[in-house]
């Protein structure tokens, strides 16, 4: 049996919002709309990459996204920019956690960010 990773799912408090960050600050491109009675979804990926990013805004949702006991941690997001991806999420006015930085025991730099709704992203840029 052969399996692949498809797309994974977050919730967001404003789509517009989270559909304009992805797409003009991180680059990624909208594939679909999905409209159903309780959400509205947009599925966002790259070129080459099979990965796929859905963002939904629950009909429900109200107030601030609950992060839990950090269920989701973190997720990647891989680049040739790094240090354009950091400045433009600065200029959108996300938080930095770590600006860019070059790791000795990989050959990688990378930078976290927080998301408008909070969500951990790890910039990385191979050397």
């Amino acid at each position: 049996m052969a399996s692949r990773l498809g797309q994974f799912c977050i919730s967001v408090t404003d789509l517009e919002r989270s559909e304009d960050f992805y797409t003009r600050v991180l680059g990624l491109d909208v594939q679909q709309r999905i409209e159903i009675p309780e959400a509205k979804e947009i599925v966002l990926g790259a070129e080459g990459s099979d990965g796929k990013l859905q963002l939904a805004q629950k009909t429900a949702q109200q107030g601030a996204i609950d992060h839990g006991d950090e269920a989701l941690w973190k997720f990647y997001l891989y680049t040739d920019d790094i240090e354009g991806i950091y400045q433009a999420a600065m200029d959108y006015g996300c938080v930095s956690e770590t600006p860019p930085t070059p790791l000795a025991k990989w050959p990688v730099t990378i930078a976290m960010i927080l998301d408008p709704d909070g969500y951990r992203i790890e910039i990385i840029q191979r050397n």
